[in-house]
């Protein structure tokens, strides 16, 4: 069963408030008093940020906000005796984090076509058949289908031509290769 996109996502926020809530909640009991609250949120929230775009589809921009809000609560917390390695690491996960989920957005930009007449124009194929009566048109396999085709130049089978154009059901073509005179 497939959900709709708007359903995953807020979902995906419910979950990610009650990981937020939860993850305070037990952050203030489990560390000690002289350790700042702001500083917990602020690197609870980046974590929640950096979930939150792998859910959202804004290219970054809540990742690299997230990822803001981590370093500054890092540095808030700095006060209090937390390992700083363990903080630099933190900061260098969620900044390959945010290095995936951008490269991974960018997988997803819009790509040439490559159906209909964007993707026929300029393909290469041979030519099958040849019409015994008119050397100019012929038939070849294209994206597996049967085109009938036609060439300002007389055609041969098995010859290389280039698709140029195409009107209707008929491509244009265009040899490739110098056409071999008595075959």
């Amino acid at each position: 069963m497939t959900l709709p996109e708007g359903h995953v996502n807020s979902r995906c926020c419910t979950f990610f408030l009650i990981l937020l809530a939860s993850g305070s909640a037990l952050a203030a009991d489990v560390l000690p008093t002289a350790v700042n609250p702001l500083g917990l949120w602020l690197i609870t929230l980046g974590i929640a940020f950096l979930i939150a775009e792998a859910a959202l589809p804004n290219y970054g921009v809540i990742g690299l906000g997230g990822i803001i809000m981590f370093v500054i609560g890092a540095l808030i917390l700095g006060n209090a005796e937390l390992p700083v390695p363990m903080i630099i690491g933190l900061g260098l996960l969620s900044a390959l984090l945010l290095i995936a989920l951008i490269v991974r957005a960018l997988k997803t930009r819009p790509r040439h076509a490559v159906s209909g007449d964007a993707g026929l124009v300029g393909s290469v194929t041979a030519v099958t058949t040849v019409q015994a009566e008119n050397a100019y048109n012929g038939w070849v396999q294209l994206q597996g289908e049967h085109w009938q085709v036609h060439s300002t130049t007389p055609l041969h089978a098995g010859q290389s031509v280039r698709v140029v154009g195409r009107k209707g059901l008929l491509l244009k073509v265009a040899a490739t290769d110098a056409v071999r005179h008595g075959e």
